[in-house]
Parts: C-alpha cells; sequence; structure tokens
C-alpha cells in the first residue's frame, strides 16, 4: 500500500513539475526577450564559430566564443552544463523557425562552450563571421523514463529488487550478513571511518547509506566499496545524478584496472575516459570489422536498388537489404551484449540505466548490486530507474548540501525534493548510515563552523590540513592575506547598498566587487596562482559583475555561482554574499545548505564579505559571522574606500548617529552575542540530543567570554585614559601582537573618547596609533603658520575635528576634503603664478586646458585695467559663447547651464562627460542614491519606510493624543427623556 500511494504522489508531482518548465519555456519564448533570457543563464547570444571538428565517433564539434574582437573576453553567467540539450539558432532570434540544428554541450568554461552535434540540416551555415544564438531545451526524455519506472515499481511482484522494496518503504528491516571474516583493504591508506564504512556496507543485505561530508573521501570510499564487490565476484551498476560525478567514479575505477564500462552518449563524457564508453569498445572490439562490412554492403543495396529499374532485379536487392539490416542488428545487439556481460561495473547516469538503452541486452538479474553516488542531489523516481536492477544498493551522498533542482515550487514543498537518501534516514537513523568523519580539505577554523551548525560537532580535520594556509604553498608571500584562514570583510554603513534589475531573483552589488577585486589583488600580489583561487556569488547578476571586472586581468581565476560549484574546491575562496538593504532581506540566502556549499569549498582561506546589519539577521547567517569574529580577522569596508573610488560615498549627517552606532554597536553586540544567545540556537534546534548539562557548559563559557571581553575592554580603556591625562605624549602606539577583536576595541574606544586613531604598517607589524585631535589656533597664528607651509610646502597636516565624537565614515570624509583642499590651493598657487609670469611677458603654455577660462579672465586679459566699458563688453562676449575649448558656438538662444561648474555650454557640449565635469557629475550621482536611492524620477523606487526613532516618536505622540481625548469625553446620559 505505501508503494502504490508514493508512486501515485509522485507521478502527479512529477506532472506539475513538467507542467512548470513547459509553461517556463513557453513564457520564454513568448514573452520574455532574448537578453532577459540570458540574463536569466538560459541563453547565450551572438556567439560566434571559433572552430569546428570531427570527432567523439562521426559527430559534429563546433566550439562557440564570444566576440572576442569587440572585446568580450567571456561568457555571461549561465546555467549551462555538459549534456544539456540546446539549440542552434540564427541571430534573428529563438523561435522554431530560425532554428538550425538541435546539439549537447560537451564542454562549457568561461570563454567557450563547444557542442556537439549529430545529425546537420546544413554544415554550410557555419560561417566564421556568422552569428548564433544558443538556447537551453527543456528534455522529456528524463520525465518518461521515471514515470516507466515508477509504474514498474508500483507492479513489481518477483525479482532481483523485491526484498529491497521491502526494506526502502518499511515493510521489511534491514539486514545483516554473519559477521564478516578479517577484510583485506586494497586501499591501505583509508582512516578509521572509511574503514567501517566499507566494512558496513559489504555487511548489509539490501540497503547501505554513506554519508560523506565535505572534504571527508566520499568518492574514495565509494571506489574501495566497488572494488570489494568486485573483489567478490559481484557485477555492480554504478549511477550519479550528472555526468560529471559518473566520470570522476570511472577516472578513479580505471586507475584500479577495473574492467568498467561507460554508458552514455559520447558528446557528455570527458575525454579522459571516453576510451572506456561503449562506442569506443564497440568500435575496437572483434566484431568491429565484420559491421563495417556489412554496412558497406547495405550502402552497395542501396545504390544498386537506385540504379534498377526492373521490377525483379528490385526486389532481389531489397530482399538482400532486409537480411543485411537483420544481419547487422543480431551482430550488433551480440557485441553489446558480450562487451555489458564482460564488464565488471557499469556506469551511467540515474536515467541513462532505463530499459530502452543498451541495458536492454541484459538478463534481469545480472547486476548484483547498485551504487548510487551524490543520491541527495538526485529526485527519488530517478533512483528507482537503477534500484529495480538489483538485490542491493549502496547510497552515498551528503544531504546537508543542496538538494535537487525543481522548476515548481509547489512540487517541492509538497515533497518532490525531498530525497531517497533523506527519507531513508529520517526513516531508519544511525541503524543504516555510517558517516565519514575526518575531512582532508579544509583548515579546522574553516571546517569548525560547519561541522558544528551542519554535522553535529563530529567532525575532524586530518593532522595534514589541519592549519594549512595560503603562505604555506610554494613560493607564496607571508602576509596578513595569506596568514589567516578566515577574513570578513564588513560593508555595514558603508553606503554599498544592493542594486537589483526587473528580474526579481537577480541581483547585484557594485561596492562588493570593488572589494573582491581588491582582495584578489592583494592574494594575486602575495603570489597566490590565479586558478587556486574561485570568487562564488549567490546571483547570476553579480556573477556577471564580477566576471566584467576580473575576467580580463586573471583569465584563469574562476567565478561562478553556488550552485555551479559544488563538488569543487580551491586553495582558497572569495564569497560575496550580495544582500545589503535597510529592510535585513537575505532573500536565498536563507537557505542553509547554499551557504554550507560555499564555506566548504575552500582549502586555505575563506575570505567573506558582506553586510553584516544586513546578514546578521538570519540566525545561521550570523553564527557565520560570529565564527568568522571569534576565530578570524574581521575588516571594515572603510579600510577600502580609499582605494576604490575617492569623495563618492557621502550620507545626509541626519543619518550619522545611525551608522555610527550601527559601526561601534556591531562590535559590542558581537562580543557579547553569546551572551545574549545562551546557547546557539541553530544548532540545538537541529540537534535535540544535547541535554541539560551541555546548555549549562554553554551558557557559562557565554558568560566567561562576556567578563573576559569586559576586562580587557577596561584594560584598553584605562590605557587610553592614562595617555589622555599625560600632556607630555602627543601620540600613543599599541603593540602589534593585538589579536583583531582588541585591535577593534582600540577603535571603538578613541571613537567615543573623541581621539584620531589610524592603523600602521603591514603584517605581523601591523598595530594601531592613537593621539589627540589638533586644537584650533588664534586666526593670526594660523594666518603666519600657512604662509610658513606655502613657503616650505611640508606634509599635510590634520585639520581640527569639528565634532568631539566621530565615527571612521566621518574621519575618512574629513580626510578626503582635507586632500580636495589642498588640491584646490596648489591650483591657485599656480594660477597666481602664471598671472604673474604673464604680466612680465614671460607666460609659457605648459599644455591646453580642457575648459575656457571664465568670463572675468577672459574680460580682465582682453581689456586694459582703466577701460570699464570695454571690461563690460569682454564679459558680455565671454558669456554669449560656449564655454568649451574651441567652441565658438552661441548660448544665447540654445545653451545648457552645468550644475558642477556653473559655466554655460551648448547642447553639444553640455554633458558633464564631455567638458570635463564627469568625477563630480558620478560622485554627485553616487551620494543622491545613497541618500534617497533614487537616481532620477523614474529610475527606481525610493524606500518610503520609516526612519524607526521617528515611528516611535509618532506613536507616544497619538497614544498621548488618545489618552487626552479619552479624558475629556463625558460619560453618556443612560436616562431616557421622558
Amino acid at each position: 500500500m505505501a508503494v502504490e500511494k508514493f508512486v501515485s504522489k509522485t507521478l502527479e508531482l512529477l506532472q506539475q513539475e513538467r507542467e512548470a518548465e513547459i509553461e517556463e519555456t513557453k513564457i520564454w519564448q513568448e514573452n520574455i526577450s532574448l537578453k532577459d533570457l540570458q540574463n536569466k543563464g538560459v541563453c547565450l547570444l551572438k556567439l560566434q564559430v571559433g572552430s569546428q571538428s570531427t570527432g567523439l565517433y562521426g559527430r559534429t564539434v563546433v566550439v562557440l566564443e564570444p566576440r572576442k574582437h569587440l572585446g568580450f573576453l567571456s561568457l555571461p553567467s549561465n546555467s549551462f552544463g555538459p549534456g544539456d540539450i540546446v539549440g542552434l539558432y540564427d541571430p534573428s532570434g529563438c523561435s522554431v523557425s530560425s532554428q538550425i540544428c538541435t546539439g549537447i554541450v560537451t564542454r562549457i568554461s568561461q570563454a567557450s562552450v563547444s557542442v556537439a552535434f549529430e545529425d546537420l540540416k546544413d554544415e554550410a551555415s557555419f560561417e566564421a563571421d556568422g552569428l548564433y544564438n544558443l538556447l537551453k531545451l527543456a528534455n522529456d526524455v528524463t520525465y518518461k523514463r521515471m514515470k516507466r519506472a515508477l509504474n514498474t515499481l508500483n507492479g513489481y511482484r518477483n525479482g532481483p529488487a523485491a526484498s529491497l522494496i521491502h526494506v526502502l518503504f518499511g515493510d521489511a528491516q534491514p539486514s545483516s550478513h554473519s559477521q564478516l571474516s578479517s577484510l583485506e583493504f586494497i586501499n591501505s591508506e583509508l582512516d578509521d571511518s572509511q574503514r567501517e564504512a566499507v566494512s558496513f556496507a559489504l555487511s548489509q543485505r539490501e540497503l547501505a547509506v554513506i554519508h560523506g561530508p565535505p572534504g571527508t573521501g566520499k568518492t574514495t570510499t565509494v571506489v574501495e566499496i566497488i572494488l570489494q564487490a568486485v573483489k567478490q565476484g559481484q557485477k555492480v551498476l554504478c549511477c550519479a545524478p550528472s555526468n560529471v560525478a559518473v566520470d570522476n567514479l570511472v577516472e578513479r575505477l580505471a586507475r584500479c584496472k577495473a574492467k568498467v564500462l561507460r554508458l552514455g552518449h559520447p558528446a557528455r563524457l570527458l575525454e579522459s575516459i571516453q576510451k572506456h564508453s561503449l562506442d569506443a569498445v564497440l568500435a575496437h572490439s572483434d566484431t568491429a570489422n565484420i559491421i563495417a562490412d556489412i554496412r558497406k554492403d547495405i550502402d552497395k543495396a542501396v545504390v544498386g536498388m537506385k540504379k534498377r529499374s526492373e521490377k525483379g532485379e528490385r526486389g532481389n536487392f531489397k530482399r538482400e537489404l532486409g537480411e543485411l539490416r537483420k544481419e547487422l542488428k543480431n551482430r550488433e545487439t551480440t557485441a553489446i551484449a558480450q562487451i555489458l556481460k564482460s564488464a565488471d561495473v557499469v556506469l551511467s547516469t540515474n536515467t541513462g540505466a532505463s530499459d530502452d538503452g543498451p541495458l536492454k541486452f541484459l538478463p534481469a538479474e545480472h547486476f548484483d548490486w547498485v551504487v548510487i553516488d551524490e543520491c541527495a542531489q538526485a529526485l527519488e523516481s530517478s533512483c528507482w530507474i537503477a534500484l529495480l536492477k538489483a538485490r542491493k544498493c549502496i547510497l552515498a551522498g551528503d544531504y546537508k548540501q543542496l538538494p535537487p533542482t525543481i522548476k515548481s515550487q509547489t512540487a517541492a514543498a509538497k515533497g518532490l525534493s525531498l530525497s531517497l537518501m533523506e527519507r531513508l534516514i529520517q526513516m531508519y537513523g544511525d541503524s543504516v548510515v555510517r558517516m565519514l568523519t575526518v575531512q582532508y580539505r579544509m583548515n579546522s577554523a574553516i571546517m569548525d563552523w560547519a561541522s558544528k551548525e551542519m554535522y553535529h560537532g563530529k567532525l575532524t580535520a586530518h593532522s595534514s590540513v589541519e592549519g594549512h594556509l595560503l603562505k604555506d604553498l610554494p613560493a607564496v608571500a607571508c602576509v596578513e592575506e595569506t596568514s589567516t584562514p578566515l577574513l570578513l570583510i564588513d560593508t555595514a554603513g558603508c553606503g554599498l547598498s544592493e542594486m537589483e534589475v526587473a528580474d526579481e531573483q537577480s541581483k547585484g552589488n557594485q561596492g562588493e566587487v570593488d572589494i573582491v577585486a581588491l582582495h584578489i589583488k592583494s592574494l594575486i600580489e602575495a603570489e597566490v596562482k590565479a586558478n587556486d583561487i574561485a570568487v562564488i556569488a549567490p546571483y547570476n547578476l553579480q556573477v556577471d559583475l564580477l566576471r566584467q571586472k576580473l575576467s580580463g586581468r586573471h583569465p584563469e581565476l574562476e567565478i561562478k555561482s553556488v550552485d555551479g560549484f559544488q563538488g569543487r574546491e580551491k586553495e582558497a575562496v572569495v564569497l560575496s554574499l550580495v544582500r545589503s538593504n535597510r529592510k535585513g532581506e537575505v532573500g536565498f540566502l536563507a537557505e542553509d545548505r547554499r551557504i554550507n556549499v560555499a564555506v566548504t569549498r575552500a582549502r586555505r582561506h575563506i575570505a567573506v564579505v558582506c553586510d553584516a546589519q544586513t546578514v546578521g539577521n538570519h540566525a545561521f547567517l550570523k553564527s557565520l559571522l560570529d565564527h568568522m569574529t571569534e576565530f578570524g580577522e574581521v575588516r571594515t569596508a572603510f579600510e577600502y574606500l580609499q582605494d576604490i573610488v575617492p569623495q563618492n560615498y557621502t550620507r545626509d549627517p541626519k543619518d550619522s548617529k545611525t551608522a555610527a552606532s550601527s559601526t561601534s554597536g556591531k562590535q559590542k553586540s558581537t562580543a557579547s552575542v553569546k551572551a545574549k544567545e545562551g546557547p546557539k540556537t541553530t544548532s540545538s534546534t537541529k540537534d535535540n540530543t544535547a541535554g541539560p548539562q551541555n546548555h549549562t557548559k554553554s551558557h557559562t563559557s557565554a558568560e566567561k567570554d562576556q567578563k573576559q571581553n569586559k576586562s580587557r575592554s577596561a584594560e584598553i580603556r584605562a590605557q587610553v585614559e592614562k595617555f589622555m591625562k599625560d600632556e607630555n605624549m602627543k601620540t600613543f602606539q599599541f603593540p602589534s601582537s593585538l589579536s583583531s577583536h582588541d585591535r577593534l576595541l582600540v577603535h571603538q574606544i578613541a571613537e567615543e573618547l573623541g581621539l584620531v586613531h589610524e592603523s600602521r604598517g603591514q603584517g605581523s607589524d601591523r598595530c594601531i596609533a592613537v593621539s589627540m585631535p589638533a586644537r584650533p589656533k588664534p586666526a593670526e597664528e594660523a594666518a603666519q603658520e600657512e604662509t610658513q607651509q606655502e613657503e616650505t610646502a611640508p606634509a599635510p597636516q590634520r585639520e581640527p575635528s569639528p565634532q568631539p565624537v566621530l565615527d571612521l565614515k566621518t574621519l575618512h570624509l574629513e580626510r578626503m576634503k582635507r586632500e580636495q583642499r589642498k588640491r584646490e590651493e596648489m591650483v591657485q598657487q599656480k594660477k597666481q603664478l602664471n598671472n604673474s609670469a604673464a604680466a612680465q611677458g614671460t607666460k609659457k603654455s605648459k599644455g591646453k586646458s580642457k575648459t575656457k577660462a571664465g568670463a572675468c579672465d577672459i574680460a580682465a586679459a582682453a581689456a586694459p585695467e582703466d577701460d570699464f566699458d570695454a571690461l563690460i563688453g569682454a564679459v558680455v562676449k565671454a558669456e554669449s559663447v560656449c564655454s568649451f575649448v574651441k567652441c565658438k558656438a552661441s548660448v544665447l538662444t540654445l545653451g545648457q547651464l552645468c550644475l558642477f561648474c556653473n559655466r554655460q555650454y551648448c547642447l553639444s557640449h553640455h554633458i558633464p562627460e564631455v567638458h570635463g565635469c564627469g568625477e563630480k557629475a558620478k560622485s554627485h550621482a553616487r551620494m543622491r542614491i545613497s541618500k534617497e536611492g533614487v537616481l532620477y524620477a523614474g529610475s527606481g523606487k525610493k524606500d518610503k519606510s520609516l526612519d524607526p526613532n521617528k515611528k516611535t516618536h509618532l506613536q507616544r505622540k497619538l497614544d498621548s493624543k488618545l489618552k487626552d481625548m479619552a479624558s475629556q469625553r463625558k460619560p453618556k446620559n443612560n436616562e431616557k427623556d421622558s
């Protein structure tokens, strides 16, 4: 009954999923523009043919590239992958009429996509200078095979998988063999948890689940299990949801000299394992020559039948043709069956193991075991295609990483997203599961967070990776960036808000892109190789922005979305979380498994760029920020703003208090986060096995940490106050041995006390210096000092701070104002020198200016000092023509006043970027976006949400008013009028 209920429900959900995919494709082709399709990642526009070759057993492979002659060096962010069915279209669109042919993606990189075509309509259509569109097509073959497998499951009675079906649906309990004799492992380097998993899998009769968290050697364990089964004389069918995962297993098994056979379209396979494909083995078999001769005879018979006009002779050729085709079919069937039977391990995707493929030539009870790798990423219905072929199954994967991709959110919510692996763990618990606990990828500081939040704290780092850092790599310099495994760059309060486009799923953050670029630059300068670094972002728009910024400088740098990087690893990972908004919305970053995948891709270094104020609103993301704050280095984005674009990020003075409190208060909340929360709520809800003792211990440790933070803050404050009392000391420098947390405390305390504070030095010599702010001097003394500075031109001095308490951003803006003032003074000095030289007749041209001098300057140069009428005439003449260099167009009738330089220009030169005010215009636009959220009317929606402080004030005012009105209200007279 459970089987019938499961099948009926799953068929209904699969139909919903299929309809959602068809509807989405229909909407794409009818309503969405090609550019929007490209933004969604399902279409690539205006590609040119890079190369064309014949390979893959007669199939044509075409490499399509962006138009590099126009500067497009990389493809836009997309969801194409090896094995996807795609349509090739002419530039007119992606309609049925414009389709040239269909093919299969064989390889995808940031710079090109390779597509294999089997039946071309017109091979001559591939022109070197032609442009083509590529669109991902829906594939109904997968759905048909899953439905067929479910219907077969519903009526399954007698067969090799009968007992397995009862166990997988809870009608029978899993059983095991008697105690195994001493097992001799083929791979002698397996750790204890891997050995236990192998022994457990071999001892089970029907079911074993191998849970492999990131970096724990899951594939190594699965390979050992398969080799042990082959050693026992078992025939194994090995499957996985993706071609990449299957090819990975083929490579590992082939190294161990196992007889492997890979099923599937050769275009979907990696080049290194194509020799193990059915097509390749068949082409090199003993019957290959006979089959080739039969095909030649068939071709001759076809040609002969066309040439003969007599019915008798045509009939003879027709009979001969029928016999030849029958013999060809028998020969091929016999050859394929023989190849399949001789293989110890047959590998394919889940859907590739269907009965309408090559496996139909094998008897029903041929396979003893079915192994499904990456089971947590596959739909359960796809797993049943292979499960019906054997009496025992081994499931391997990690259900704490990303689930299968599902279009229909309704179907996903009703249970379609629940994988077979997760369902069995919910049903049987640890009795059928063996978890791998030693990981060989991450530094322990990176691993500890994932272990605590996702894997109940069971993971341990192998000694070979426990403390490895980027600086340990060959030729890599020992600097601050390469000496820390965890780096958090906080953009809170910096005005680096997220941007949005019409597609609500696509978001970006240009400020984070710039910060990521600076961090990548520092890593590259430290001799970290670009191909050892990955940049990951959750949104396609952000991936595109990152590629535009970085791919040209660092072609080997891998930039992908989180979903596209699952199963991969890099020495260093830079993660941009994008979201930064006043409402604290994190979108689909709230998917815990997505963040787990992103963080655990890193081996030695993970840098997270985010707005802690926004991201910290989600409990799981906050646990990551807390972990990085406690065990890593924390930087504010203010440290990078000067290197990005000076004078671009400003804010309204009324927001200064809010920003200051968010900058300093954030560190307070981080330091006392454990005291406020007690034990971690996320881990406590996910792991209910923690008892009251653990609760007490965590609460005690939180109080202890809070006391330590308070005592450390008090010590630093005492040192700073002692320095302030000492009139002889102008600067107090803290030692370089301070931790990153202590440095933050110094910055915070100095801000509160109104002191000037700055970081000095690099790497291990980095320290903080605190000094008293300069005090304003009398006007005469200041004027005399300024004259001396002009004569001697010393280094610029700090100006007095107008406020006693300043935040980091205010200090940054003041510094930029001082630099601007200094530049203006230098320009004024140059003007004075030029005027004096002109008066003496020795003026020399030092280059052409981009703009004309002002009207008064022109008049002064054109008129004698005593002729006032001539002066007025010169001014009027200067104001009547365009202020652009060499432009003599009149602006009396048509002209435009520039808001930034206050000069009149003609319509050809009035744009700020044309006449030299471009930087001022950009700065003004950024300031307006930062303040109002809108650049110009119609460019976006202004955030109309009420300020919390103002809202509280209005609420109190309303309550007071209502109270007064209630007290003045007279009681009703209940007596009736007589």
